[in-house]
């Protein structure tokens, strides 16, 4: 999985399984979208196409819609495997100091 966060020209910030990328579109698995949740400073997700018809499909994007494309925080990432990996992983070991 190839985990990225896209920022869309219309503000969106869109956490998707990147598939793969050219010089003039990319294509995206299974893509949310962060939307502010009702308890202050925290975000939920939410499909960023809700009606597709169904998940694991592929999704071209023209490159002129993506403002950039970059790596997002650990903890989004794990929260996005745990959503759509086919396989469940355990949690990160952390160390304690």
């Amino acid at each position: 999985m190839n985990v990225k966060l896209i920022r869309m020209w219309s503000g969106e910030d869109v956490v998707a399984d990147l598939v793969k990328e050219t010089e003039d579109s990319i294509t995206i698995v299974n893509p949310i979208v962060a939307v502010p949740s009702m308890t202050e400073g925290q975000l939920g997700f939410a499909p960023w196409s809700p009606i597709l018809k169904g998940r694991d499909i592929e999704i071209d994007v023209t490159m002129k819609y993506v403002v950039y494309i970059t790596d997002t925080q650990d903890e989004i990432i794990d929260q996005y495997k745990e959503m759509y990996a086919p396989i469940a992983t355990p949690p990160r070991k952390k160390l304690i100091l």
